[in-house]
This record gives C-alpha cells, sequence and structure tokens, in this order.
C-alpha cells in the first residue's frame, strides 16, 4: 500500500481575477503602417493585437508566455492612417500550462473627437507560460468576475474542445495516409 506521505505534492496556485491582467494598449497609426490600398497593413494589427496578448499572459501567469495559436482573427473595418487604435485584452479561460487571450480592437478617428469609437478587429490567441528553459508552466487558474467573463469562460472552453478536436482529426487523417503509403 503507498504511503500518502510518499506521494508529490502539486502546489495548488490561488486563482486570480480577470481584471487582474486586463490591459489597453493605445495606437496612433501612421503613413509607415499602411498597404498598397493606403489603408492599414492587416499585419500591423496583428503585431499589435499579439503585443497585448503576451502582455496579458505575462502578468497572468507571473512569467514570460509564448504565443501557442491564434485561434481566430477577424477584421470588421478597415484602419485608416491617424486612427487612434485601442487594443483591449484579457484573459478568458486558464487550463495547466496555458490561456486563452481575448482580444477586441476598436478605432477613433483622429479628427472625429467625442464619437464612439468603432470596433474594427477581434481575436483569440492561446498562450503558454514558460519558465527560463522554455518548458510549460503552470498557471493560476482565471476567476471570472461578472456575467460578462462567465460568458467569455464558456465560450473559450468551446473554441478549445473545437481546436482539440480539429487537431485530432488531422493527425488521425495524417496517419491513415502514411499507412497507405500516401505522404505529402
Amino acid at each position: 500500500m503507498i504511503d500518502p506521505s510518499d506521494i508529490p505534492q502539486v502546489p495548488v496556485t490561488p486563482g486570480k481575477p480577470t481584471s487582474a491582467a486586463r490591459i489597453t494598449l493605445s495606437h496612433i497609426m501612421s503613413a509607415h503602417d499602411t498597404n498598397l490600398l493606403g489603408t492599414v497593413h492587416g499585419g500591423v494589427v496583428m503585431k499589435l493585437v499579439d503585443d497585448a496578448a503576451g502582455a496579458v499572459a505575462g502578468r497572468h501567469s507571473e512569467g514570460p508566455a509564448v504565443t501557442g495559436a491564434m485561434d481566430e482573427m477577424a477584421f470588421l473595418e478597415p484602419v485608416r492612417v491617424g486612427d487612434l487604435l485601442q487594443v483591449k485584452a484579457q484573459v478568458n479561460w486558464t487550463g495547466k500550462t496555458s490561456m486563452e487571450v481575448g482580444v477586441q480592437v476598436v478605432a477613433e478617428r483622429w479628427n472625429e473627437a467625442g464619437r464612439p469609437a468603432k470596433q474594427v478587429a477581434s481575436a483569440y490567441l492561446v498562450f503558454v507560460a514558460v519558465d527560463a528553459e522554455g518548458h510549460p508552466r503552470r498557471v493560476p487558474p482565471v476567476l471570472p468576475e461578472t456575467a460578462q467573463d462567465r460568458r467569455r469562460w464558456q465560450e473559450a472552453q468551446i473554441r478549445r474542445t473545437h481546436r482539440l478536436a480539429r487537431r485530432r482529426a488531422i493527425l488521425e487523417l495524417r496517419r491513415e495516409r502514411a499507412a497507405e503509403g500516401l505522404d505529402d
């Protein structure tokens, strides 16, 4: 029989509320950020999204975190030179070592003070907390505070389930093709 005192104990990490790591990153778009059509390049917006999400993941996990996946990125409106972008990010869900970060991007025209900002993009990213050697490390659970936070947590669970099912299906297809000698 195993003595319970011989089993190593995994430290329990206390949870953190969603508001503990929520941030808003603001950036004015310049001519340097434009594409051939004269609007802001989607890659520029994606970098700001990744920057904000990384800051939130690092704050929540109290250390370095790396981008594991960009689950979804939707561009809803064009962004123009002079727009003030606000990139709002928060941790929606946590696993053992990973976190889903939701990001909303809104824009205000530089010359239209007082007008409401327009949502121009949204994204969901998965970050993995890493230690000094780059190995995954535990993250504190996120504690939803509001009804909206709880909805985001539930939706993140659905996205995670779909990500894992998609990965399993792709790996199974690859195994089948390899067994048939149909290496791609």
